[in-house]
C-alpha cells in the first residue's frame, strides 16, 4: 500500500495485490501451522527454540534441518529488503509535511528513490542493531521493542481512516473502504488488542516499555529540532 503512488493503477492494482496476498499468506500460514502440530505437537511447540528447523529434521535428518535455517535467514534478507523499501517511502511522505525536515523529502530522481529518507532509516536500524547486540537476548529484545509500537501504529492508521472521513468528507479518496466504517472499527479493535497483549506479555524491565517512553518523548524531541 506504501507504494501506491508509483504504481501504474493505485486503485485497482493495490486492492488486488492486497486481497491476493492477504489470501494466500493466510493459507500458508495456516498449512505450516498445521504441518507443526501434526509433526511436533503442542508439547514439541512449546520446547523448541525453532519449531520449523526441528520439523524438517525429523522428517529429513538433520542436514535438512540446516538447509531450513539458510531458507528461513534468506527469507529473513527478503522481508528486510522490502522493509527498506517502504519504509523509506512513508518516512519521505512524513517530512514533507514537517519544515524542518525537509531534507528527508528529497526525491533522488536518478535513482527513483526517497535517497536521504533511506539513509536516515538506514542510520536508526544500525542503532537498533547495536542495541540489540548489547542487549541478553539481541532479537527477542528487538521484537519486544517494536511489537508495541508497530500495532499502535496500526491502531493509529486505522482510527485516522475514520476522522479524516469526517474532519473532510468532500475530499477525493481514489479508494473507499468496504463496509466502512465496521471494517476499520475491526481493524482497530484488533490492533488495539495486539498491542495491549504485546505490552502485557512483558515485564516491567523490557525494551517495550522502553520504545513506548520514547515515543513519549517525540514531541519533546520534535520541539528541539523544531528550536535547532
Amino acid at each position: 500500500a506504501t507504494l501506491s503512488a508509483e504504481v501504474k493503477d493505485p486503485k485497482a492494482g493495490i486492492a488486488r495485490a492486497l486481497v491476493l496476498s492477504v489470501l494466500v499468506i493466510t493459507g500458508l500460514y495456516l498449512l505450516v501451522n498445521w504441518a507443526l502440530l501434526r509433526g511436533l505437537g503442542l508439547e514439541g511447540l512449546a520446547q523448541s527454540s525453532a519449531p520449523a528447523a526441528d520439523l524438517i529434521a525429523r522428517a529429513f535428518g538433520p542436514a535438512a534441518s540446516a538447509l531450513t535455517a539458510i531458507a528461513i535467514a534468506l527469507a529473513a534478507f527478503t522481508s528486510i529488503n522490502a522493509t527498506i523499501i517502504v519504509g523509506g517511502r512513508t518516512t519521505f511522505a512524513a517530512a514533507a509535511d514537517v519544515p524542518r525536515l525537509l531534507a528527508l523529502s528529497r526525491w533522488d530522481a536518478g535513482l527513483g528513490i526517497p535517497r536521504p529518507a533511506i539513509l536516515a532509516q538506514s542510520a536508526m536500524a544500525m542503532v537498533l542493531v547495536g542495541y540489540g547486540a548489547a542487549a541478553e537476548n539481541g532479537f527477542r529484545a528487538l521484537v519486544d521493542y517494536t511489537s508495541p509500537l508497530f500495532n499502535g501504529f496500526l491502531l493509529l492508521s486505522a482510527l485516522a481512516v475514520i476522522i479524516l472521513r469526517v474532519r473532510d468528507p468532500g475530499a477525493v479518496r481514489p479508494f473507499r473502504v468496504p463496509l466502512y466504517p465496521v471494517l476499520p472499527l475491526l481493524f482497530s479493535a484488533a490492533c488495539g488488542y495486539m498491542m495491549w497483549s504485546s505490552v502485557v506479555y512483558v515485564t516491567a524491565t523490557s525494551p517495550a516499555l522502553f520504545g513506548i517512553e520514547l515515543l513519549r518523548l517525540g514531541p519533546l524531541l520534535n520541539g528541539v529540532v523544531l528550536l535547532l
